[in-house]
Formats: structure tokens, C-alpha cells, sequence
């Protein structure tokens, strides 16, 4: 374990990857403290210029995370909802803020609040045996961690409606067909599926990166005609950067960039 870890995520650095695994067996459900633990551990991460990519992944062969504790909601109380969603919020918001390249690999159960976890990541590579639904409404309540808005930016408001309206719960399979997740491996092979990803993105300049995802983000809430003329000085702005000219002066060289993420 790193520095970074806490009592539910344990945190191992491999190179320029921060791999957490949640640790609150039996089904890594998330808490109040949890939640706070893994804002606080992507704001640390974002001022690591060490750190290009970020792997989540679920303690154990049968869960990923099996979302909220509902005990937590038990007694009806309001104020208690409303500081849980303010949280589950601010954790995976930060997280899809995330300067570099977040992957989840998804090794079990994701249900409701597991499975926006993974909706908040760049990328999702799902285990064969995985099983992922968003079933709030079953028991009265809704998607609050950007269930509703995530997943229909990924799979349309169709398979949305299904997944969240009828309670639909999807197979990995299934979950690759409508472009849930990238990816679909062996049993235990995700988070090896996924570090190896990362290190993909190591070869990237850290700087080019964080520009590329705030542009291809920037559909989500901008209209083309907008984000074009926003790409194009994103482009002019990384000649600031060292990583530009090592970028260029490398290829030139024919030998492999030096990374400084500056």
C-alpha cells in the first residue's frame, strides 16, 4: 500500500498508475467517510505530476461495489439524504474531473452507486462474469451520484430507461453491445486489463491529455460550433508546455519522450 491509502481504498502505485482497490468487504458498499476518502484521493492525485492514469477496481472475485448501504436510509430522515447525495456528488464528480486517464475494472457486482462509480471513469473494462444495474427504484430511490445523466450520455435514453425504469440488470456481454463498457475480459484479468491500459497512456504527454479530455468532454454540456474554436487554441496553448517540445524533439530524434507533465 502507498500513502494515499485509507481504511476503504487501498492504494498502489505502479509507475505512473495510482491503482485503488475499495476495501469495505463484503460487498465494498460506500459510506460517508469512503466517499470523502476518495474526493480527497483524486484531489491528491491531480497535484501528483508523477500520476498519469487512475485504475479502480473491487477487493475479492464477487463485487466491484455493491453501491449505498441502505441501513444509511433506513429511518426516512431527509437531512441524511440530502448529505449523502451531496457527498456520493462531490466524490464522483471529482473523480470524472480527474486530470489524467481513469479506468474502472469492473470484477463483480456494480450496483447502483458501484456502478456510477464506474459511470464517473473514461473507460470501463468489465470482467466476463460481471453484473451491473442501477435498481434504486426498486426500493423507492434514484440514481443521485449521476446515475440519470452518465449512463445516458454512454448508451442512449432507450437502454437508460431500461436499465433504471425497468431495473434491468446487464451481463457483460450485453454491457459491451450497447457501449456500457469498452471492454470485456477473462474472470480476473481486469485490473491486469486495465493497469495495462494505463501504462498505454504513460507513452502520452500527461499536459496533451488533460487538454484532449476537458475538449472531448466538452459535449456533454457545449455545442460543437462552440468547442471547435476552444480545440483549436487548446492546440496553439500546449506550445507553453515542455512536453510540446520534448513531444516534437523526440520524434525528430527518433527516440522516446521524457514526460516532465509540464
Amino acid at each position: 500500500m502507498s500513502d494515499y491509502s485509507s481504511q476503504c481504498l487501498r492504494v498502489e502505485v505502479i509507475d505512473h498508475t495510482a491503482v485503488v482497490t475499495f476495501n469495505n468487504p463484503p460487498a465494498h458498499t460506500w459510506t460517508a467517510q469512503s466517499l470523502t476518502n476518495l474526493r480527497e484521493l483524486v484531489i491528491k492525485l491531480n497535484e501528483d505530476k508523477a500520476i498519469y492514469a487512475l485504475v479502480l477496481t473491487g477487493g475479492g472475485e464477487k463485487f466491484f461495489s455493491a453501491g449505498a448501504d441502505l441501513n444509511v436510509f433506513a429511518d426516512g430522515c431527509k437531512d441524511i439524504a440530502k448529505n449523502m447525495s451531496d457527498i456520493f456528488g462531490q466524490a464522483f464528480e471529482t473523480l470524472a474531473n480527474f486530470r489524467g486517464v481513469s479506468i474502472s475494472a469492473i470484477n463483480g457486482y456494480a450496483m447502483g452507486g458501484g456502478l456510477e462509480v464506474a459511470l464517473a471513469c473514461d473507460i470501463r473494462i468489465a470482467e466476463a462474469h460481471a453484473v451491473m444495474a442501477l435498481p434504486e427504484a426498486t426500493v423507492g430511490l434514484l440514481p443521485c451520484a449521476g446515475g440519470t445523466q452518465n449512463l445516458a450520455l454512454l448508451v442512449g435514453e432507450g437502454w437508460s430507461k431500461r436499465m433504471i425504469l425497468c431495473g434491468e440488470r446487464l451481463d457483460s456481454q450485453r454491457a459491451l453491445q450497447i457501449g456500457l463498457v469498452e471492454e470485456v475480459v477473462t474472470k480476473g484479468e481486469g485490473k491486469a486489463a486495465a493497469i495495462a491500459l494505463a501504462e498505454k497512456v504513460a507513452k502520452q504527454s500527461p499536459v496533451a491529455v488533460t487538454a484532449c479530455k476537458s475538449l472531448i468532454q466538452k459535449n456533454r454540456t457545449m455545442p460543437v460550433n462552440e468547442a471547435l474554436p476552444q480545440e483549436r487554441q487548446a492546440f496553439v496553448d500546449l506550445f507553453d508546455s515542455q512536453d510540446q517540445k520534448e513531444g516534437v524533439q523526440a520524434f525528430l530524434e527518433k527516440r522516446k519522450p521524457l514526460w516532465l507533465n509540464k
